[in-house]
């Protein structure tokens, strides 16, 4: 078989087509300009190609018509590709890849006006942002919830992306590697925000894997895509992704929190309670080039 037919949509959507094509191009245009280290460009592209892949291949058939594959699937669109896109911190190459012209009569109006910063202080709010990051998650997976939104692809596509949007807005919360101001929470707060979402995936994971009965008959109602794995065998491993990867990937987000918290402090570039030491001009660089 041709490996590219995988790449061949279930399912197409203009929608994703747009917003990835947009995004690479602005990185592309922006990575001239902005200081882009080649480790970052790598997290880049990885985190955008695997949102193109759970989101736009052949793949979407499997992640329609079997639980743990839907998990893998979310696993990648809340986890995986945002992790990876926000550990590159590609928002100065972003913006530099959007032309000046556009940047001050669009982008920054838009940013400035009060109501867009009213809701990204409630989004990037410690606790809304842990809430909505495992709400979500506990939301789409409420049996009467997932059933529908399994049989609308309407509403399949707004789960999909409600998982995208959220799961960028909290790791681009959780990995900002700069001090606070200019980025929304200091350094500990940020370690504490990611370990805080570590139990709530836990205990749902475990509540799917040990549930003694079928939580989600929609996959044997539609028909399953693999018939030599049992709806309970299914349903188990989808648990395990959720309890298991999911909490590993929080895990691995808390500790590069905790080195930037590290690397800040031993810079000097963390607000003290008595006073501030004045960061050096090396300092004042490093930071500038992981904006």
């Amino acid at each position: 078989m041709n490996p590219l037919y995988w790449l061949d949509p279930w399912e197409p959507s203009p929608t994703v087509v747009i917003a990835v094509i947009v995004t690479a191009v602005l990185f592309v245009r922006g990575k001239r300009h902005a200081r882009v280290s080649l480790a970052r460009q790598i997290s880049f592209w990885f985190g955008l190609g695997a949102l193109y892949v759970a989101l736009h291949t052949r793949l979407d058939y499997f992640f329609e018509h079997e639980f743990f594959m839907h998990r893998a699937q979310h696993l990648v669109l809340h986890h995986l590709g945002p992790f990876f896109i926000a550990l590159a911190y590609p928002g100065a190459a972003l913006r530099a890849g959007i032309p000046f012209m556009w940047r001050q009569r669009f982008v920054r109006p838009m940013l400035n006006a009060r109501p867009v910063r009213a809701m990204l202080d409630v989004v990037m709010h410690p606790v809304v942002a842990v809430t909505l990051f495992v709400g979500l998650i506990y939301f789409w997976l409420l049996s009467p919830i997932h059933f529908i939104a399994m049989l609308d692809w309407r509403l399949y596509r707004v789960m999909n992306w409600s998982m995208v949007i959220d799961g960028l807005l909290f790791w681009w919360l959780v990995l900002d590697p700069r001090p606070a101001p200019p980025a929304r929470l200091a350094p500990g707060k940020r370690v504490l925000v990611v370990i805080a979402a570590i139990p709530p995936q836990i205990v749902l994971g475990a509540f799917i894997f040990f549930t003694s009965h079928e939580l989600y008959p929609v996959y044997s109602i539609c028909g399953r895509a693999f018939t030599w794995l049992s709806p309970m065998r299914d349903q188990q491993i989808g648990g395990l992704l959720l309890w298991i990867p999911g909490s590993m990937m929080s895990v691995i987000g808390a500790l590069i929190a905790l080195r930037h918290w590290m690397r800040l402090s031993a810079r000097g570039r963390l607000k003290r309670a008595q006073g501030t030491r004045k960061p050096t001009r090396a300092a004042h660089q490093h930071d500038v080039q992981h904006t």
